[in-house]
């Protein structure tokens, strides 16, 4: 395994990171644990969660993914071998958002953000996380699929100097090391390191955006945020919910893949992100390689991705997918890579 810093921090991470949003949907209790006896066998450390997951979420299924790996930490003991990383879900301003978490009061103020930290340490049955993210803003924003920005009038959101505050709080107090963003843009991110720097605000050590082969864009605005201030992004849907995998190529739909079961992920669905995903997975057989490493490592090349968060529903597609570490990709093939992205650039933003 490979290890990269969290941000400022004194972290060192796995370049691949265990997500779990299907446990407690598509994974079992007990699946979960294998999960997560296998990834630390083979050297990863950072495991990443959300009061939300499972995915999608329901009422009846919420928090179950953290309660699974409570107790796989009470059985294993092994809290200590674990980069623990944990969300707390914002407001709902779409129908694709929950509204059963806290009867919909998920607005990032002290009031919720203590009630989420809280609830997610005892499902989680630990007394600390290493890191704890805000899923995603309190504003709208040009996020999840979005092409434009929406422009909201009037709307109520909780100031970012605010939250700031809470988590300020929650570190001194020790039950927060470490904080981060989630599905964040350049203006957010922004904002975030201004109240760092000049209004001594605890500075984020990283950003979870999703990056993979058909959505780019992180490098386009948000890039420059890693190398000058050291931000580290934390990629998620390296497959683009398994499009890169070949599993959907010719229009297949296969009976257990999650665009076949799930009609939110509907970005990676689209004729162009077909296309475009078929493109790089025929280039990955072109080269000997199966689609998934292709879409794995061109992830791990990227130098500001400190972890590449994968999921897994299977131990087979979780070997694979750790073992993407070892694979090196050609200047030919990345240039190749780069003239599928210039015919289809970002289809699924």
């Amino acid at each position: 395994m490979l290890y990269r810093k969290l941000g400022h921090t004194d972290l060192d991470i796995s370049l691949i990171g265990l997500g779990t949003m299907t446990w407690g949907e598509q994974n079992t209790e007990q699946q979960a644990h294998e999960q997560l006896d296998y990834a630390l066998d083979a050297g990863v450390n950072f495991v990443d969660t959300a009061e939300m997951y499972p995915v999608p979420p329901q009422a009846k299924t919420q928090g179950l993914t953290e309660t699974y790996i409570g107790t796989w930490l009470q059985k294993s003991g092994r809290r200590q071998d674990i980069v623990l990383a944990s969300k707390v879900a914002g407001p709902v301003r779409d129908p694709k958002r929950p509204s059963h978490i806290r009867n919909g009061n998920t607005h990032l103020n002290r009031s919720n953000l203590e009630q989420a930290l809280h609830d997610s340490l005892k499902r989680l049955q630990t007394d600390y996380l290493d890191l704890y993210q805000l899923h995603w803003p309190d504003r709208t924003t040009i996020t999840f699929g979005r092409r434009a920005y929406p422009w909201p009038q009037q709307e109520q959101s909780v100031a970012i100097a605010e939250t700031l505050d809470v988590l300020q709080d929650f570190i001194r107090q020790g039950k927060v090391r470490h904080i981060g963003v989630s599905n964040e843009t350049a203006w957010g991110v922004s904002q975030y390191l201004r109240l760092a720097r000049y209004e001594d605000k605890p500075l984020i050590a990283s950003i979870q955006n999703p990056f993979n082969l058909l959505n780019r864009q992180y490098e386009e605005s948000l890039s420059e945020f890693s190398h000058h201030d050291g931000l580290s992004l934390l990629a998620y849907s390296p497959l683009a919910m398994g499009v890169l995998t070949g599993k959907y190529d010719h229009g297949a739909q296969p009976a257990d893949g999650r665009l076949t079961r799930y009609d939110r992920f509907t970005r990676y669905d689209s004729p162009h992100a077909r296309a475009a995903a078929q493109a790089y997975n025929e280039l990955a057989r072109q080269h000997q390689l199966s689609p998934t490493q292709l879409a794995l490592a061109w992830v791990n090349h990227q130098r500001y991705v400190s972890s590449n968060i994968i999921g897994a529903t299977t131990i087979a597609q979780l070997k694979e997918n750790i073992e993407s570490v070892q694979v090196q990709l050609s200047s030919d093939l990345l240039e190749a890579i780069d003239a599928i992205h210039q015919r289809w650039p970002n289809p699924a933003p």
